[in-house]
């Protein structure tokens, strides 16, 4: 159950970073998922221990989805980076 949780917080959180990011027209629901989950990672290992907030535990909780829309947004911003060498 916590997998089919985690992909579902990391899809919105990877879906809100893209709008947010404007690449939304140049990502489908897959990249989504994947820059939401790995931003999650991100956001998890930067914000976690700095705020205190426990994202490991096995149901929603908005704290979670907060910190994995931050690292998705992070993540889009590197992306940015390497990819047209500004961030938009």
């Amino acid at each position: 159950m916590g997998l089919i949780i985690a992909l579902i917080v990391g899809g919105v959180a990877g879906w809100l970073a893209s709008m947010v990011m404007n690449r939304d027209a140049s990502m489908g629901i897959i990249w989504n998922i994947i820059v939401g989950c790995v931003g999650s990672l991100i956001g998890n290992f930067l914000l976690g221990p700095l705020i205190g907030v426990d994202t490991t535990v096995q149901a929603f909780s908005l704290s979670g989805l907060i910190v994995a829309f931050i690292g998705a947004v992070v993540l889009l911003a590197i992306v940015n980076l390497v990819q047209r060498g500004r961030v938009r």
